[in-house]
C-alpha cells in the first residue's frame, strides 16, 4: 500500500484565473501583484511591471526574496521572435575559504541532502552569504528592456517598506518557523521577534505591522542613486562594512566585480510547441531533458490518467538521475556558474517570467544593520564535500533549481511558467507545461489539476486528490507516498502562470492555488 504521510484535508480550494485585455501580474503576494498591475495600467511594459513587482516583494514577503538574493528572468518580447535570459544568480565570495566548512560526519538538515557542516555555517550566519545579484539583474533588465525611469519603478517598494510589513497569520507562521535561527542574529531578532516572540494578529482586529530595519531608507537611496550604487556606491560600502563586522567573507571587491548576464535563448520543440528554458546553472536544461523523454513516452489522451502520471514519474526520475550524474562527473553544465516566482504578460504580448530567491526562508538569517537588507545563504547551494563539480569554492556560481520558462503553444498562446519550492520546482513546471501543451488545458484547469512530485531517484509523491486509478498505477510501479496539497507544510511547489492569447488580445493569470496570499493583479 502507498504510504499516506498525512491525513487528507477535507476542503476543496479553488482560486479562479483572472483575464484582462490590459495584461496580468501573478505573484505570491497580493500587494506585489497590485503594484505590477498599476504599472501596466499606467502604461508600463511587462519588464517595468516585473521590476516594480520584484522590488515590492522585498517589502511584503521578505522571507522569500529581496535585495540580498538573486535569480533568473526570461523575457519574450512582443513583435519579434526573440527570447532573452537575464541571469543574476549568487556567486561565492572571492575570499571564501573551503576550510571554513568542515563536515561533522552527520547527516545535514538542509533541503538538498548535503552532509552536515560544523555549526551549519553553509546554511546560516555570515559565512553562508554569497554575493547577491538581485539588484544587478533588475538594473540590467531595466537598461535593456524597461521604458520607465528606475526611480519610478522603485517608488512603490519604498511606500510599502515605509508602511511596514503586515503580519497576517501566514507571515506569523513563516516567522515562527524560523524563529530559533532568527533569534541568533541581533538585528533579525529585533525586527521579527520583538519581545522575543513572533507577532500575531489579534483574534479580532487589524494585523500588526513591523518596520524592516532600514530597508525603506535603503530603497529610497537606491531609487535616487540607481542600481549601480548597490555594487560600487554608498549601499555597497555599507554592506561591506557590516559584513566585516559580522565576520563574513563578502567584500566591496566582490560587489564591484559582480555582473548580471544577458543572453538570447534558443527554443526547443515539443509536440508543436516551442519552449524556452532558463539556461546554465538552473533546472532549465533538466526540464528540456524531461520534455525530450515525454515526447516519446507520453501518449496524451483526453485528460491525464494513471499512465500519464507514470510517464511523468519515469521522465522526472531519469532526468534527475542524469542531473546528479552530471554533478558527480564534472559536466560543464554543473561546473560553472524558499523562493518567489512572478509572471507578467502585458497588453502587447510581452511575457516575463522571473524566479528570485534568498534560498532558505529568511536566507542566512542575517539582517544588515546599516541597510536592513536580509542576505541570502547561497553557499548552501554548493556541495560541502570537496573535489566535486558543485563543491564550495571561491568565486564560483552554484547550481540552482530555479526554472522560469516560456512556451508558445501550438494554438498560438504564449505562456510564462515558474514556481518556488526548491527541488520541487522542476516537476511542477514540467507538468504545468504538459497540461497546457499535451491536454490543451486552460490556465485555470492546469493550476487546479493534481500533480506528483519527483525530486530524486526513489520516492514518488502524489497529491491525495489524484483518482484512485492513477494512484493504483503509480503504486504498482514506484515507491509511492500520498500527501495532501495543503498550505503548511507545503508538499508541492508553488507555481503560477500567465498566458497571452493573440486571438483575443487578452492575458490570463493564475496564482498558486493553496497560498492564502498568492494573487493575480490586472489593470
Amino acid at each position: 500500500m502507498a504510504t499516506v504521510t498525512e491525513k487528507p484535508e477535507r476542503w476543496v480550494v479553488r482560486k479562479p484565473a483572472v483575464t484582462s485585455p490590459g495584461g496580468v501580474v501573478a505573484t505570491q503576494h497580493q500587494s506585489a501583484s497590485e503594484v505590477g498591475a498599476q504599472v501596466l495600467a499606467d502604461g508600463g511594459n511587462a519588464v517595468d511591471a516585473a521590476i516594480a513587482t520584484s522590488l515590492a516583494l522585498a517589502a511584503v514577503e521578505p522571507w522569500m526574496s529581496g535585495l540580498g538574493g538573486g535569480g533568473y528572468m526570461l523575457v519574450r518580447t512582443a513583435g519579434e521572435d526573440r527570447t532573452w535570459a537575464v541571469s543574476f544568480g549568487m556567486v561565492a565570495p572571492g575570499a571564501l575559504e573551503p576550510a571554513d566548512y568542515p563536515l561533522t560526519g552527520e547527516e545535514g538538515a538542509d533541503m538538498f541532502g548535503w552532509p552536515a557542516v560544523e555549526e551549519d555555517r553553509n546554511m546560516r550566519g555570515p559565512l553562508a552569504v554569497a554575493v547577491p545579484g538581485q539588484v544587478a539583474g533588475l538594473g540590467t533588465a531595466h537598461a535593456r528592456f524597461g521604458s520607465w525611469s528606475w526611480a519610478d519603478l522603485v517608488a512603490p517598494a519604498c511606500v510599502l517598506a515605509q508602511r511596514g510589513m503586515e503580519v497576517d497569520w501566514h507571515a506569523t507562521l513563516a516567522i515562527a518557523a524560523s524563529a530559533p535561527e532568527l533569534a541568533q542574529d541581533s538585528d533579525s531578532a529585533a525586527t521579527y521577534l520583538a519581545g522575543g516572540f513572533p507577532q500575531a494578529t489579534p483574534w479580532t482586529g487589524d494585523a500588526p505591522r513591523i518596520r524592516l530595519g532600514r530597508l525603506a531608507d535603503t530603497l529610497r537611496w537606491l531609487a535616487a542613486a540607481g542600481p549601480a550604487d548597490f555594487y560600487t556606491g554608498e549601499i555597497a560600502a555599507a554592506i561591506a562594512a557590516d559584513m566585516v563586522a559580522l565576520g563574513g567573507r563578502l567584500s566591496a571587491t566582490d560587489l564591484a566585480d559582480y555582473e548580471a548576464q544577458v543572453e538570447e535563448v534558443a527554443p526547443v520543440s515539443y509536440r508543436g510547441s516551442r519552449v524556452w528554458a532558463a539556461p546554465g546553472l538552473t533546472a532549465g536544461p533538466t526540464l528540456i531533458d524531461v520534455l525530450s523523454r515525454l515526447a516519446t513516452s507520453l501518449d496524451p489522451g483526453a485528460a491525464p490518467d494513471g499512465e500519464t502520471y507514470a510517464a511523468y514519474a519515469e521522465a522526472l526520475q531519469a532526468a534527475s538521475a542524469a542531473r546528479l550524474r552530471g554533478m558527480g562527473a564534472g559536466s560543464d553544465a554543473d561546473r560553472a556558474s524558499c523562493t518567489s516566482h512572478l509572471g507578467v504578460a502585458d497588453r502587447e504580448g510581452t511575457v516575463v517570467t522571473l524566479t528570485q530567491t534568498l534560498l532558505s526562508p529568511f536566507g542566512a538569517k542575517v539582517m544588515l544593520p546599516e541597510t536592513g537588507i536580509l542576505l541570502n545563504n547561497g553557499i548552501m547551494w554548493f556541495d560541502p564535500r570537496p573535489g566535486r563539480p558543485n563543491s564550495i569554492a571561491p568565486g564560483k556560481r552554484p547550481l540552482s533549481n530555479m526554472c522560469p520558462t516560456v512556451v508558445e503553444l501550438a494554438d498560438g498562446r504564449r505562456a510564462g511558467l515558474g514556481a518556488s519550492g526548491g527541488r520541487r520546482i522542476l516537476p511542477a513546471v514540467a507538468q504545468l507545461l504538459s497540461f497546457l501543451a499535451d491536454f490543451g488545458m486552460s490556465p485555470d484547469d492546469a493550476a487546479h489539476c493534481p500533480r506528483i512530485n519527483v525530486d530524486g531517484p526513489d520516492l514518488v509523491e502524489a497529491d491525495a486528490r489524484l483518482a484512485a486509478e492513477a494512484l493504483a498505477v503509480l503504486e504498482a510501479r514506484f515507491a509511492l507516498g500520498v500527501r495532501p496539497h495543503g498550505v503548511h507544510p507545503s508538499s508541492y511547489a508553488c507555481p503560477n502562470a500567465v498566458v497571452w492569447d493573440p486571438e483575443s488580445g487578452t492575458a490570463t493569470g493564475i496564482a498558486h492555488v493553496m497560498s492564502p496570499n498568492a494573487c493575480v493583479g490586472a489593470p
